[in-house]
């Protein structure tokens, strides 16, 4: 080969692209992920096509960078003002709906489960008001674009090789919608969420969270049973507090390890008995078995309506880690049922 002819092919390969990887941090990153992946078992051709022409999405690094930090805080807003949004009566009748157009595979689930067939439709409700609104980020852009920016980057670089490893196992990209953070589908499951608890629940073999509510409320309850969800259990109930209630007595000291401004709001657990021996009436309902476990809340102040919650309420904050959205669950859930 001349001299020429070796020049002009090196120019060639030059501009190709292995070099640009060299002047692209994002891309450099990209060849590091794509090292990961592989040794995590995704085959390289497959990431080698998602990553083929993906750039950054700085739009999802500015929502990231704007939440707020978990600080704890004397000072909270009330709970009415969101209970009025979240619990609205479209919502309610939307869910009675669904409820009733799908009560044999639910009471099937329940009976599986122990999980109760409204939080199920609940929690759908309440993340995409029963897939109305599910996303339209791609999420592997999404995911790299986060994991580059690197505040976060243990959760959302696992949670990108947790999508390439959907797709490989057969989960079409244009199917892999969803928010800015990376969730997905009805349930909005962060991709190895979705590996972990998805079920086939109308028997195709395939557990599709985008389009069966079949598979959609099976996966969700299969979510609840693997954080521990405790069958014949309610998740709370409301209860006024008699005048001149000792608070002090049965405050938490505690501060937890994992969303500690969530659980400042939480009083030390009593048993049912105890906390009816202490003067606090149900709003509705019967007691739960004196041996049930529960904290208590007053999301919006002294003289409002509290709140008794079972273990089963952190099930809920599993999913999602706020007292508002928790309480917005459980209450929409009575709402579908009664």
């Amino acid at each position: 080969m001349s001299f020429t002819k070796s020049v002009l092919v090196a120019v060639a390969l030059v501009a190709t692209t292995p070099a640009v990887a060299q002047d692209d941090p994002f891309q450099s990153y990209l060849a590091g992920v794509r090292t990961r992946a592989v040794a995590q078992g995704v085959a390289g051709a497959t990431v080698d096509r998602e990553f083929a022409g993906l750039t950054l999405n700085p739009r999802v690094v500015e929502l990231d960078r704007g939440q707020p930090g978990n600080v704890l805080s004397t000072s909270f807003s009330p709970f009415a003002p969101y209970r009025v949004q979240h619990v609205d009566a479209a919502r309610i009748g939307r869910g009675r709906s669904v409820y009733q157009a799908q009560r044999p595979r639910l009471t099937a689930i329940e009976a599986q489960t122990g999980v109760p067939e409204s939080i199920m439709v609940a929690i759908w409700g309440h993340e995409t008001n029963y897939g109305a609104y599910t996303g339209n980020f791609d999420l592997v852009r999404s995911l790299a674009s986060l994991a580059f920016d690197g505040r976060r980057r243990s959760l959302f670089e696992g949670e990108l090789i947790a999508a390439l490893t959907m797709i490989d196992r057969g989960t079409p990209r244009s199917q892999l919608k969803g928010s800015w953070a990376g969730a997905t589908g009805n349930p909005q499951f962060l991709p190895s969420i979705y590996l972990r608890v998805a079920r086939d629940g109308d028997g195709d073999g395939r557990a599709d969270i985008w389009s069966s509510q079949p598979d959609t409320l099976a996966s969700i309850a299969n979510y609840f049973t693997d954080a521990g969800w405790r069958r014949g259990q309610p998740w709370g109930m409301a209860v006024s507090v008699p005048a001149g209630f000792d608070r002090a007595a049965i405050r938490n000291t505690l501060v937890s390890p994992r969303c500690p401004r969530v659980f400042q709001r939480h009083s030390g657990w009593r048993s049912m008995a105890e906390w009816r021996a202490l003067g606090l009436v149900p709003q509705g309902g019967a007691w739960p078995a004196d041996s049930v476990q529960a904290t208590l809340m007053e999301p919006d102040g002294e003289g409002a309506t509290a709140y008794l919650l079972t273990g089963n309420y952190r099930v809920i904050l599993d999913y999602n880690c706020s007292n508002f959205y928790a309480l917005s669950v459980g209450l929409l859930a009575d709402a579908i049922a009664g």
